[in-house]
């Protein structure tokens, strides 16, 4: 912490504050992330949320992991 926080010319504080911020955002992007693929938020809500592009790439890992259970089922 002390080499992020002389690198950035900041106190440690201000290292600390921004690291719970961004678990917290990180916490709740997964949240979101969560409620979405299990139906309980919109695709457009999850888009206002977390942006397009994020949204795609979600879609496409769940259907990337789809696949592997068929396949995996039909081994």
């Amino acid at each position: 912490m002390r080499k992020i926080a002389r690198h950035r010319g900041v106190d440690e504080s201000q290292i600390i504050q921004r690291a719970v911020e961004k678990g917290l955002e990180e916490l709740w992007r997964d949240i979101v992330i969560t409620q979405y693929l299990e139906g309980e938020l919109s695709r457009e809500a999850a888009i206002d949320e977390l942006g397009r592009e994020t949204v795609r790439k979600v879609d496409t890992a769940a259907q990337y992991v789809e696949a592997d259970v068929e396949w995996g089922l039909d081994a």
